[in-house]
């Protein structure tokens, strides 16, 4: 179980597993009425305790609770017999797991950073971590140049007046961007869009955009803030991302804007490609199938290329990868261990049936050995690490 950091709650815990285990020792003794809204209003006294949230130091994790649905399931969750799992989930309140910096790990892994490939158009590579900055290439009529902090961008000049938008028809030319596992980077299109690339992700763009639409292609997870355009005579330009499929994968559709904040995931060993708006509106087409997403909502293509209605979802913990954390409400071992597997470039494997489900906050910017001990005080499973594979049993 997690420490707790008010000795009553922790008293609250203690007596609450306790009268749960009392229950479970004999599996012909029900728990009675009085036992159960005991049970339940012991619960509801620790949930709803107000308690001021701290920020995420290194070596400290929040685990935090959003939806009011989780408090009436944390009732149920320990009439179960998970009780371990309630203080993950309480609502409006910070539990704090103290990670010491002394690991029991031997072997340690550093978190992912600003680490890039750059494809030219005639086939040539720039690995963009150990670039120098300043300008790299001239594509076209634009120049293109890394920044501090993980950033390239490209800029115009010379033909048009240094416009990245036109309308003549000369021969495109593309790059690509592409991370890789345990990297991620940050890229401003010719148009002033700007694309935040997740780890093992790519963005194949053109170096200046001509005609109606901006059309980008994609793998992996991509944050975009799309800039408006308009054309020659005051339209707005659309702007298009193809969703291609990753190695092995299966393609993804297409989603269409107009000015906004979106992000797309589309990893290939996810269960469905997920496009979740933030700002702004989007149309997300699959085939013969669309929907029209309003912000706070999510649709989903199944690998079965089905494409979901809108579901309203929370998008911090959608957004968080790029805000430099992990946010997880709800979610299984195998979920985030392919989120922590991604972002530290490791391989993942189980011993044993593990179900455990897993709500709360924690920094991606530390080694992955204080993350799997933030797991470990959490209950119910125990990892070791042997060069750059994680094995997780329970």
């Amino acid at each position: 179980m997690a420490l707790l950091k008010d000795d009553a709650y922790k008293q609250y815990a203690d007596e609450l597993i306790g009268l749960q285990t009392a229950a479970q020792t004999d599996s012909h003794r029900p728990v009675e009425m009085a036992l159960r809204q005991r049970l339940e209003l012991r619960l509801q006294a620790i949930l709803e305790a107000d308690v001021e949230a701290e920020a995420i130091p290194v070596h400290q994790y929040h685990f935090l609770r959003r939806n009011r649905w989780w408090a009436a399931a944390a009732a149920i969750i320990l009439l179960l017999g998970t009780g371990a799992y309630i203080w993950l989930s309480q609502p409006e309140k910070a539990v704090l797991v103290q990670v010491k910096p002394q690991s029991h790990f031997k072997n340690d892994v550093m978190p992912g950073g600003n680490k890039a490939k750059l494809t030219l158009s005639d086939g040539s590579t720039i690995i963009l971590d150990s670039a120098a900055n300043g300008t790299l290439a001239q594509q076209g009529n634009a120049r293109v140049v890394k920044l501090n902090g993980g950033q390239l961008i490209y800029t115009q000049e010379g033909k048009n007046g240094g416009k990245p938008l036109t309308i003549d028809h000369s021969p495109l030319t593309w790059n690509t961007l592409t991370t890789p596992r345990g990297g991620q980077y940050q890229l401003v299109l010719p148009d002033g869009s700007t694309v935040w690339l997740n780890a093992a992700s790519s963005i194949r763009y053109p170096t200046a955009f001509t005609g109606n639409e901006r059309i980008v292609e994609i793998t992996g997870e991509a944050y975009f803030e799309v800039a408006k355009a308009l054309d020659e005579n005051g339209h707005k330009k659309t702007f298009a991302v193809n969703i291609l499929p990753s190695t092995g994968g299966v393609g993804g559709g297409r989603v269409e804007v107009l000015g906004t904040h979106f992000n797309i995931n589309a990893y290939n060993d996810e269960d469905a490609i997920k496009t979740t708006l933030l700002e702004g509106s989007v149309k997300v087409s699959k085939d013969a199938a669309s929907a029209i997403l309003k912000p706070g909502e999510q649709v989903s293509i199944s690998q079965s290329s089905h494409l979901s209605h809108p579901i309203p979802v929370e998008t911090e913990e959608v957004m968080a990868w790029k805000n430099g954390a992990f946010q997880f409400n709800g979610a299984d071992i195998q979920t985030v261990m392919r989120q922590i597997s991604r972002w530290y470039d490791v391989e993942v494997q189980y011993k044993g049936n593990i179900s455990l489900h897993f709500a709360g906050t924690m920094s991606r910017n530390v080694n992955i050995s204080q993350v799997l001990e933030m797991l470990e005080k959490a209950g119910g499973v125990k990892t070791s690490v042997t060069g750059k594979k994680i094995t997780v049993m329970p």
